[in-house]
């Protein structure tokens, strides 16, 4: 029946169009027909066998207007599917009634044509004013030696023996073992979760919220204090953030932290090396990996913005909207992977107030996106398929349950960053980069030391 529809299409702002579709009478009444049929099937009726029901007593028993609804509620989703079709086009999202499906309704006559008009969101057409010649800056990040020696006492922190204080106040450094209870200064109210026995805590600044470390320091065993605290505006916990706080603690155990001597011991004992000059060497060798690693991210970053700014394009709402979805999953799975419960801290108020702070990364992540594809497009650049399948078997080589995989999804994002990384390529030949002040020295998580179960502080 396709080829019957009259179809007439309109661009509109935003990446939209309009959709004028004109349904034959035949086809309107062959859904009236088919409506009657599928309820005539499920109507029950004493007296009559069930999908046996004459068509004067179902009329008469649902109403005509109910036959009407379901014939064109059928009707429009197949002739919608079939216009699509008919002339090639994408629908992103839900496409609109234009009028609402109430007023289509009102027009809607078996066996006499009908005019759908729809508006929907079409995938975008990025288009480039200028793909060669870009002029980009990024800033320099440079190898700083002495993380090696700051990388070295933070395992030496993590391997350090804790010894029992008696003689002494508190001192930041040490271990304390208190008990505390919260309450709000505004309310006089118990803070729900505030309250612990016997908790161990590192007297680090940052280690709680502002004013509670600081508050045990120059305590000594047994002694009580109360103190002033104030909950940071971003507080996990809303009911919480920005609020003033007091706690009462007391101070029922201390220890110090004696840290092991910087040495071929400890070496082996911190990581896989027998010595320290080998272990300083792994982590001289990590450090400026990252750095260069850093740095090519910093190229890459501002070519992109370069290029994004030579990018013309109309972002679909449609598109904003699922990216958004996107970037709030990913932060609830993050936050999931800690330990914290999604559905009480992921109240309606909080997903709205995300969803609206997210909304510029997400179009500028969608804008990066198209820029990227219009260069592809623009500068024939393309992956070829023996890298492709050379990239597949080395990724699939590194998975640990292949029978879990979907094949094709691992193979579209193998190809997307496969195609991206020639895309930068291509830039970084086409366009001219200045190097410009010196980033902080670079500080990469995976270059910290960290726990290796309790053996090794250096992985």
């Amino acid at each position: 029946m396709s080829s019957t529809l009259k179809v007439s299409t309109s661009p509109l702002p935003g990446s939209r169009i309009a959709l004028e579709v004109g349904v034959p009478g035949s086809r309107c009444q062959a859904s009236y027909e088919a409506a009657l049929l599928k309820l005539g099937r499920t109507v029950k009726l004493a007296g009559f066998r069930q999908g046996k029901v004459p068509r004067s007593v179902l009329l008469q028993q649902i109403g005509p207007l109910r036959v009407k609804a379901t014939a064109l509620e059928e009707l429009v989703d197949a002739v919608l599917r079939d216009a699509l079709s008919q002339e090639n086009l994408e629908a992103l999202g839900q496409p609109e009634l234009s009028g609402g499906f109430d007023t289509l309704l009102e027009q809607f006559e078996p066996g006499k044509e009908l005019l759908l008009k729809l508006e929907m969101d079409v995938p975008p057409t990025p288009k480039l004013k200028t793909t060669k010649g870009l002029k980009a800056e990024a800033q320099e990040v440079l190898y700083n030696p002495e993380r090696i020696d700051e990388l070295l006492e933070q395992s030496r922190k993590q391997l350090a023996t804790l010894v029992p204080i008696s003689d002494r106040a508190a001192a930041m450094g040490d271990v304390a073992v208190v008990s505390f209870s919260g309450s709000f200064s505004d309310t006089n109210e118990p803070i729900s979760g505030g309250s612990a026995e016997s908790l161990e805590v590192e007297l680090e600044e940052g280690r709680m919220i502002p004013g509670f470390v600081e508050g045990i320091v120059g305590l000594k065993l047994g002694a009580e204090t109360e103190v002033n605290c104030e909950f940071p505006s971003d507080y996990q916990d809303e009911t919480c953030r920005g609020r003033a706080a007091k706690f009462k603690i007391s101070l029922n155990d201390l220890k110090a932290k004696e840290l092991p001597t910087l040495d071929d011991a400890f070496a082996q004992q911190a990581s896989d090396k027998e010595t320290l000059e080998e272990l300083r060497a792994e982590l001289e060798t990590r450090l400026k990996a990252d750095a260069e690693k850093r740095q090519k991210q910093n190229r890459e970053q501002a070519l992109l913005m370069a290029l994004v700014a030579e990018l013309e394009v109309e972002i679909p709402e449609s598109l904003v909207k699922e990216e958004i979805n996107a970037m709030l999953q990913e932060t609830a799975a993050e936050m999931a992977q800690q330990g914290l419960d999604i559905k009480k801290l992921f109240t309606p108020e909080v997903v709205r107030n995300l969803a609206s702070k997210s909304r510029p990364e997400a179009t500028e992540r969608l804008q990066s996106s198209l820029a990227l594809q219009a260069l592809a497009k623009a500068e024939a650049i393309s992956v070829d398929a023996a890298v492709l399948e050379a990239k597949m078997k080395e990724v699939i080589r590194g998975l640990s349950d292949t029978n879990r995989i979907d094949q094709n999804r691992l193979r579209a994002a193998v190809s997307e960053d496969l195609l991206k990384e020639a895309v930068f390529a291509w830039l970084e030949a086409n366009a001219s980069i200045t190097i410009v002040g010196a980033e902080k020295p670079a500080e990469s998580p995976k270059s910290k030391a960290k726990p290796k179960a309790k053996a090794k502080a250096i992985d």
